[in-house]
């Protein structure tokens, strides 16, 4: 049966060049960056103590794809997309099955304005520019959890997490883990310096 022109235009459309501006204004609330999958608020500009510190456009991020962060977590736009492509990518597949699932990112360090691993005299880490991001544990939906200390040779989260470190190993820059210093014990340290070769450094 032909449709007329009124059934036509009240059909939504799944391309969102073409989604009603409600609609879309709808999806992108509450959200930063411009995408409805990061969660959180649009801070602005954020001063820092040292030469070289701040973020020119700061977003707090609460919540990624669905998987809450620990705490709102200051960063750039850049940093929060490459987050978000290893949340999808990595975290959430390599844990699908264990503990029914992720459900939330333990986050150790976000913004923060000091030298790399806190060392007196040291270069400006890239905490202090908005562009890093600590993750320390993985709480699962039936309660329990993996950290990176505890769980990083055990049984249950070996596999797993060397998934979750390899798949980081391109929507960041740089990635640091337990087998990579004596000041990564603990947790991943993801960071999307701008390195003009483009060169990853993973270990």
């Amino acid at each position: 049966m032909r449709r007329g022109p009124d059934a036509e235009d009240a059909e939504v459309s799944s391309r969102p060049s073409l989604r009603p501006r409600g609609l879309e204004r709808g999806r992108l609330r509450g959200s930063v960056c411009g995408d409805p999958d990061l969660k959180g608020e649009f801070v602005g500009a954020v001063a820092g103590r040292l030469q070289g510190c701040g973020i020119e456009d700061a977003v707090r991020v609460t919540s990624v794809s669905g998987i809450a962060l620990s705490t709102g977590s200051l960063m750039n736009c850049r940093t929060a997309r490459a987050l978000k492509a290893w949340t999808e990518d990595s975290a959430v597949p390599s844990l699908r099955r264990v503990g029914g699932g992720l459900r939330e990112l333990r986050v150790a360090a976000h913004y923060s304005c000091r030298t790399i691993n806190n060392q007196p005299g040291g270069r400006l880490s890239e905490h202090g520019k908005g562009s890093a991001i600590d993750i320390s544990a993985f709480r699962l939906n039936d309660g329990t959890e993996l950290t990176l200390l505890g769980d990083w040779n055990s049984q249950r989260g070996r596999a797993p997490m060397r998934a979750m470190f390899r798949g980081a190993c391109g929507p960041f820059s740089t990635v640091i883990g337990p087998d990579g210093d004596r000041f990564h014990l603990d947790h991943f340290h993801f960071d999307t310096a701008q390195r003009r070769s483009g060169f990853r450094y993973c270990r």
